[in-house]
């Protein structure tokens, strides 16, 4: 028993020493994890070159664009031919995707051989060979009446600049077919299908046997971004931004790149871990000094790097006593699945000894323990390399993405990673390491390249059909110069309804006289007391106008919150808190005592009989204040006043806020004649001939009109261009059937028109993998401030994710670039139509004043114009496009409804004295 331990003890030690020797003999290829940090940076170093516009030309990683711009997302489905050409054997594929849960999937498959005459002779000889064997197979399958979707897997170098035309940069791999390299194969391969005249096929995609990876595992797991190749040779790709891209055009979205890292180092940047075999097998190659990273790590050249390591000990005597065979010096003799057989854990002694003794070197136990410990360290090597160049891409998509912890799944091939006994288990342990805060699921690729290209024919088949159903839904947004001709000539058509007299009362653009009759001219003086009330917010303003040189406006203001209940509860209890607040601002500034002129803005539709009277037509807001429709709001502030018995005030002029922002600017810029407000509701007002105006007296001089054009179009005079998301938006609303124009086009409604179009896209399969979720079926959950936000030029994709994220859309870039295209297209529309409004009101103008020619200014004011990225911009084009004999100018007020109400009771009193001395 004793003798039995003894004996195992010595071997043990044996055994410790042996290998630590070994560990001393080849301290170069075992790297610490320090090192392996560096070679991490090196290569995210490398990948930016490959990326950068100025670099790309001399990057040794050259980070090829692929144009797959999309993983699978499970919605695939159809009939698939898929062809790999990448060795001697040629294989095509039959795939039929389908939405059968059980098997999502069927192939069927054949090889053909591809006879190495045709290898090395003309590339008309080899896609004539590839054309034939593909007639064959469809023959076989009965398909060659169909046009199916082709997808190639083309595994060389190729430069791409879309998805189905790829130039060969270069053969590799025994492959020398001649007049191939810097054409494109699509093209070699359709003249071949051409001449043969008795099929028809539609290639819609070449890839590279990298991406197939990624794509096939993608379709098992949506979350697969990067692909991987461990066998022969070693490559991988990843999905990149492309924003980051700069050989390819446009910021949205990403695209697979195919990074081609075989070559990294050959600029000399590894030379530092080099070793002398690395450097042996590489003058020995077909290659010299090219792909020197796949040298030291792919299966092609590992049991080379064994033999060169044994013969060099032999050669110093640490191994088989010695002795050197022929057998031993002979390139070639120990293979890739020699290292993984003597790599096994139980029998792999025993296939080393076999393996050996072939070899005629007559090993000890000690020598095959010595050569099972070389296999180790060159095997475990390779996955240490390919650990750091792969936490080189997962540490760039973290920071893409900008996550605190990155989650992803890698799609691996490749006969050395697969047959390998311990080699995925250490890849899989160093990457941990390297890359810590991420949870990284490998997952190997079944049935490999070949499926992978029909799965990226499949995305773009999808993404075709997808994106030719996305722009038919859209067209209808996309109005013509003739449609938007059209709205300015029924806008003008509606604007003489509502300034006639007979026709006043039935027409839906009310065109409404305010009686102010003139622009401020700058002698304006005075305080002045502002109210403005529009919403569930009240102010009170003193506005202090002083005339002469030192023109200038200055105010104070005090904001009073309207409770909900004072909003739909009498309007004795509304005006009498109105007035409570006056009374405590007029405490606040010490002013009780003075009887200041006011003028009240109140943004409800009025009809005004002269400058200080307004009767409510109807509430609108949330407003339900009782006893006040019908009656004048002036008259009602007037008697609270009265009743509170505390301070006089002389209330001047009733203004709506259209009104007041062209009054701010023509305070400014005098030939400021009409007034725009494009925020939550859309509305206009101008300076109209009085002669015109047949509901009131007189015919000089002019009168500036509130037109409350929201209701163009209620009498169905839009409906050719509402769609059915607009009626939708419209049933869905409190006012049904009511301001439909400013349904189309004010920012209260285009988050909602957004919601309905991505509900139908959602339901068509289009968006968020056809999950429509508890929030997208919440009205009013899209605000126009994030249409604003996710039409933002300066935003990236990751960021209009992030706000569809808060909005509870988990969305992928795909959807992303459909909804901020959505977005665009509804934003667009509005400010096309809001602008052939104003074109018919520029036009009515020049030509009341009989003019080829007018210069006139438009005060704009609300938020969608002020903060959308592109709104005011198509507005104003479509403006001057309409309305070409018009010089538009635009210009932004500054508080409309308190320092326009102030500068409208100015001109208010100033009338009132010239009346007076008239009198």
């Amino acid at each position: 028993m004793i003798a039995a331990q003894l004996l195992a003890y010595y071997f043990t030690e044996l055994k410790d020493d042996q290998l630590k020797k070994i560990d001393k003999y080849l301290y170069s290829m075992r790297f610490s994890d320090e090192t392996l940090k560096d070679i991490m940076n090196r290569f995210r170093r490398d990948m930016e070159y490959g990326l950068g516009h100025d670099t790309n030309v001399t990057a040794t990683v050259k980070m090829l664009p692929t144009f797959v711009r999309s993983i699978p997302d499970g919605s695939e489905k159809g009939d698939f031919i898929a062809l790999d050409l990448g060795g001697s054997n040629f294989r095509i594929l039959r795939v039929k995707v389908t939405q059968d849960k059980k098997q999502p999937v069927q192939m069927e498959s054949q090889v053909y051989e591809t006879p190495d005459d045709i290898i090395h002779g003309s590339g008309t000889q080899l896609f004539d060979h590839v054309a034939e064997c593909l007639g064959d197979f469809m023959e076989k399958q009965k398909i060659k009446d169909k046009k199916l979707p082709v997808g190639f897997t083309f595994s060389f170098p190729c430069a791409q600049t879309k998805l189905d035309e790829a130039v060969l940069v270069t053969w590799t791999k025994k492959f020398k077919a001649s007049g191939v390299e810097g054409v494109d194969v699509v093209k070699l391969l359709n003249k071949a299908i051409k001449k043969r005249g008795d099929y028809e096929a539609d290639i819609m995609a070449v890839v590279n046997d990298t991406v197939g990876t990624m794509m096939t595992c993608g379709f098992d797991d949506q979350r697969c971004e990067v692909g991987i190749i461990i066998g022969t040779g070693t490559n991988a790709c990843y999905m990149e931004e492309l924003r980051h891209i700069d050989l390819v055009e446009g910021d949205e979205g990403r695209m697979c790149i195919n990074t081609e890292w075989g070559a990294f180092g050959d600029d000399g940047s590894l030379e530092d871990i080099r070793t002398e075999f690395d450097r042996e097998i590489d003058r020995g190659s077909i290659n010299p000094g090219k792909q020197l990273f796949e040298k030291m790590a792919s299966g092609m050249y590992m049991g080379e790097l064994v033999r060169l390591i044994l013969v060099k000990m032999a050669k110093e005597g640490l191994l088989f006593e010695g002795r050197i065979t022929p057998e031993l010096l002979t390139k070639g003799k120990i293979e890739t699945k020699h290292v993984s057989a003597i790599e096994k854990t139980k029998e792999g002694l025993k296939k080393c000894m076999e393996i050996l003794t072939r070899l005629g070197v007559e090993p000890s136990d000690e020598d095959c323990l010595a050569v099972q410990h070389v296999c180790t360290i060159v095997s475990f090597r390779s996955a240490n390399l390919i650990a750091s160049t792969l936490g080189g891409i997962l540490s760039r998509l973290k920071e893409n993405k900008g996550v605190a912890r990155l989650r992803t799944t890698v799609g691996i091939d490749g006969s050395l990673y697969k047959m390998h006994p311990q080699y995925a288990r250490r890849l899989h342990k160093t990457v941990r390491r390297l890359v810590p805060d991420s949870d990284v699921r490998f997952l190997l690729s079944e049935s490999g390249s070949a499926k992978g290209a029909a799965m990226v024919t499949a995305v773009a088949y999808r993404l075709t059909e997808q994106a030719r159903q996305i722009q038919q839904t859209l067209a209808e947004f996309r109005l013509s110069k003739a449609q938007l001709l059209e709205v300015k000539k029924r806008m003008r058509v509606e604007i003489e309804k509502g300034l006639k007299k007979e026709s006043h009362q039935e027409a839906t653009v009310k065109m409404l006289p305010t009686f102010v009759r003139r622009t401020p001219d700058g002698t304006e003086n005075g305080d002045f007391l502002a109210l403005d009330l529009g919403g569930t917010n009240f102010r009170v303003l003193l506005v202090k106008i002083r005339s002469g040189k030192r023109r200038s406006v200055e105010m104070h203001n005090k904001i009073y919150a309207i409770p909900i209940e004072v909003m739909q509860g009498t309007g004795e209890e509304l005006f009498d808190h109105i007035v409570h607040c006056i009374s405590d601002f007029l405490d606040y500034m010490g002013m009780k005592s003075a009887r200041l002129p006011l003028g009240f803005t109140f943004s409800f539709p009025c009809h005004q009989t002269s400058l200080d009277a307004g009767i409510l037509v109807t509430w609108t807001k949330g407003f339900k204040a009782t006893d006040c429709e019908g009656e004048d709001v002036v008259e009602l502030l007037r008697e609270a006043i009265k009743r509170k018995e505390e301070f006089e005030l002389d209330v001047v002029a009733i203004v709506n806020d259209t009104v007041g922002t062209m009054m701010t600017c023509a305070y400014e810029e005098p030939t400021c004649e009409v007034g725009l407000i494009a925020g939550t509701g859309s509305n206009a007002c101008y300076m109209e001939e009085l002669k015109n105006i047949e509901i009131v007296e007189g015919n000089e001089g002019r009168m500036c009109v509130n037109m409350e054009w929201g209701a163009f179009g209620d009498n169905g005079c839009l409906d050719d261009i509402r769609t059915k998301y607009d009626q939708s938006v419209d049933e869905n609303s409190l006012n049904e059937g009511k301001q439909r124009y400013e349904k189309m086009c004010s920012g209260m409604y285009l988050g909602e028109i957004v919601r309905q179009i991505l509900i139908d896209l959602t339901k068509r399969g289009f968006l968020f993998r056809g999950q429509i979720s508890e929030t997208l079926k919440t009205r009013g959950i899209f605000e126009t401030k994030f249409l604003s936000q996710i039409e933002s030029d300066r935003l990236a994709l990751l960021q209009v994710r992030a706000i569809l994220q808060q909005l509870g859309l988990d969305s992928t870039c795909d959807d992303s670039i459909i909804v901020k295209e959505v977005c665009g297209t509804v934003s667009r529309r509005a400010a096309q139509i809001c602008g052939a409004g104003m074109a018919a009101v520029v036009d009515k103008i020049r030509e009341n004043r009989r003019l080829d020619h007018l210069d006139i200014t438009v005060g704009v004011d609300g938020t969608l114009y002020k903060l959308h990225p592109h709104f005011s911009r198509i507005f104003q084009q479509t403006v001057k496009e309409l309305a070409p004999k018009c010089e538009v100018n635009f210009l932004l007020s500054e508080d409309g409804s308190g320092k326009g109400a102030a500068l409208i009771t100015a001109v208010g009193c100033r009338q009132r004295e010239l009346e007076a001395q008239q009198h």
